[in-house]
């Protein structure tokens, strides 16, 4: 069985082509600012990169031209697209409605873009790419995989915001948390790198890249996260606040007489490390001016990065009521060791004993703690593509 794995944002189509049977990658790429005149696709095969540069307006017309690199005559990966058995689409923001992966039908397409309103960047844009592929390969079996549904197992007391119950009830404003994929692969590998069973596991994972998410994990469940109504919410990121005193939201918009839009602009892209340091909005790029003395701004960003995180990994302790190991992925988790020695060292208290040579490690997947570490810290490189893959074979087969 091969699954294409397609991931919609409001200009960009990123896809996956994996051979189920070995869950090997046949090939991958990124369609980009879909709508303008200058839109292009990246597809990888082999290690080998091409560039097609080609104008499209929607994700339909996007999607034809991924479709034809897969089939191309000199670098594509099958030979007919009736060997794409299924499509698996990564979902981002279920509400209350969903708690695991679904197959998709006009049912579930309804009850999606009716969550639309918490994740108005997201939703909609992932519904133009199901159509996409319904009109492309009708036929062929879909389904959802959401951002939201590992979060749905959190106590009412962890997601319930403290204000009017009313808001809750009327409009579903909770914490609903994101990266729910890449959280439950990354604990789930940890617990077999640990050699127990994930069920007497105390695991906080940290997702950390553009966005990030910190997420407390007891049993295999999600119990906490730091991501909230929308991935706005949580620790500071490149360009999004995190959480704020709510006062700074309406100071900002009463001072400088702002909507809400532009507000909300200002928070997710004008904001966080970037909007700390005016570099760039590349954490690389921040974190080496960092170590520059004439960048005291830089220094500042990294440090509160940093000790918000060791300071979510700490309240996640007294949630789970003990902790047993830290797992660090994502792009900046995965690459950058200098950040990964900072948080650990603030966690010196609680017996977490770094080891530096050892966390001296790019994308590479293994422990990063000493023998004599009471908590254990890890390095997962994530693949939430292989989980959309594997829960569309497994629905799809009817073993889910």
């Amino acid at each position: 069985m091969k699954v294409l794995v397609v991931n919609c944002g409001s200009s960009s189509l990123k896809y996956q082509l994996i051979d189920m049977q070995d869950e090997k990658l046949l090939a991958k790429g990124n369609f980009e600012r879909i709508g303008e005149k200058e839109s292009f696709v990246t597809h990888k095969v082999n290690g080998e990169k091409y560039v097609i540069k080609s104008h499209v307006t929607n994700h339909e017309e996007a999607l034809k031209i991924v479709l034809e690199q897969l089939v191309h005559k000199d670098y594509g990966v099958i030979k007919d697209l009736s060997e794409i058995s299924a499509v698996g689409h990564r979902l981002v923001h279920g509400g209350e409605l969903f708690n695991k992966s679904v197959a998709i039908d006009e049912e579930v397409i309804k009850k999606y873009e009716s969550c639309s309103s918490l994740a108005p960047l997201h939703n909609p844009a992932t519904i133009l790419g199901i159509r996409a592929c319904q009109a492309e390969m009708p036929g062929v079996p879909m389904v959802g995989v959401f951002d939201t549904a590992f979060h749905q197992t959190m106590s009412k007391e962890n997601y319930l915001y403290p204000i009017p119950y009313k808001y809750y009830e009327k409009y579903g404003i909770r914490k609903y948390g994101f990266h729910g994929t890449s959280h439950q692969f990354v604990s789930k590998l940890c617990a077999e790198m640990m050699g127990k069973p994930i069920e007497e596991l105390k695991i906080v994972t940290c997702h950390l890249g553009q966005g990030a998410s910190i997420c407390a994990i007891k049993g295999g469940k999600s119990v906490d996260t730091s991501m909230g109504l929308s991935p706005l919410g949580g620790i500071p990121m490149v360009t999004r606040s995190g959480d704020l005193d709510p006062s700074v939201v309406t100071e900002i918009m009463e001072r400088d007489n702002l909507t809400a839009k532009e507000v909300n602009t200002i928070l997710n892209k004008q904001s966080g490390l970037y909007g700390i340091t005016g570099l760039n909005p590349d954490f690389r790029e921040i974190e080496l001016a960092s170590y520059e003395d004439d960048k005291p701004k830089a220094q500042i960003a990294i440090e509160l990065f940093t000790k918000t995180i060791a300071g979510f990994i700490a309240k996640y302790a007294v949630s789970l009521n003990g902790l047993d190991a830290v797992v660090f992925t994502g792009g900046i988790g995965e690459n950058q060791f200098n950040i990964r020695k900072k948080i650990c060292e603030d966690l010196a208290w609680a017996g977490l004993v770094l080891d530096v040579e050892k966390n001296k490690t790019r994308g590479e997947q293994l422990e990063i703690t000493k023998p004599n570490s009471k908590i254990k810290a890890f390095v997962i490189p994530t693949d939430e593509e292989l989980v959309i893959a594997r829960d569309t074979k497994a629905i799809v087969e009817g073993n889910y």
